[in-house]
């Protein structure tokens, strides 16, 4: 089958035809979503030789347990869910030195305010590695990526108020991490750290 063929099919119809045994097949979702779920993986990692290694290994696994997917879920959250999973096993073992890419910068959110945009943006990873990992997966799926509350929830297997609680507590303590280095996300310094530092609502009835 020719990729033109293939790019018209359809995530689950595609990996329905790898699961019978279509050697191409695997290969095209592959293709469609490995640069969304690399930058996934930099964010929740922090660290771009972790996040490469998760998504091969999520990857991997994806190709590997096909089988058990029951279609209950879009493809591109069952895909998430596996390389955050593998991001987090893997962040466990091994607590990354943070090495600064430009990956990693350009995930974080930019400060509303050109002025000290990098260093704060800077900063603002600095302390999600400081978060815990269910906070830390909050924040990057539904801060960073934009991605519906409804969605990351499934991809967590977590109900959606734990998730928007979740992503509350991670902001505040993203807000008390800078106020304490003294980095405000508007490139100021002081107490402008301590509001909500993704620049989003922290007030969750805003919240979709």
């Amino acid at each position: 089958m020719s990729d033109a063929s293939l790019a018209e099919i359809d995530d689950r119809l595609l990996l329905r035809r790898h699961v019978e045994g279509d050697a191409e097949a695997f290969g095209e979702i592959y293709r469609r979503h490995r640069d969304r779920m690399w930058a996934v993986a930099v964010g929740v990692c922090g660290d771009r030789e972790i996040a490469a290694e998760a998504v091969q290994e999520g990857f991997v696994s994806a190709f590997r347990r096909a089988g058990s997917y029951r279609g209950d879920a879009a493809v591109t959250t069952w895909l998430h869910r596996i390389v955050v999973n593998a991001c987090i096993d893997l962040t466990r073992k091994v607590r990354p030195t943070s090495e600064l890419t430009d990956e990693v910068i350009a995930s974080v959110p930019p400060a509303a305010d050109a002025t000290g945009k990098v260093d704060t943006r800077l900063a603002v990873h600095e302390a999600l590695t400081r978060l815990s990992d269910e906070h830390r997966v909050a924040l990057v799926l539904v801060d960073m990526h934009g991605l519906p509350v409804a969605e990351a929830a499934q991809i967590l297997d977590i109900p959606t108020g734990t998730v928007k609680s979740r992503c509350s507590r991670g902001r505040e303590a993203l807000g008390k991490i800078l106020a304490a280095a003294g980095v405000g996300v508007d490139g100021t310094s002081g107490a402008a750290a301590s509001s909500d530092t993704t620049g989003h609502q922290t007030d969750e009835g805003r919240r979709p």
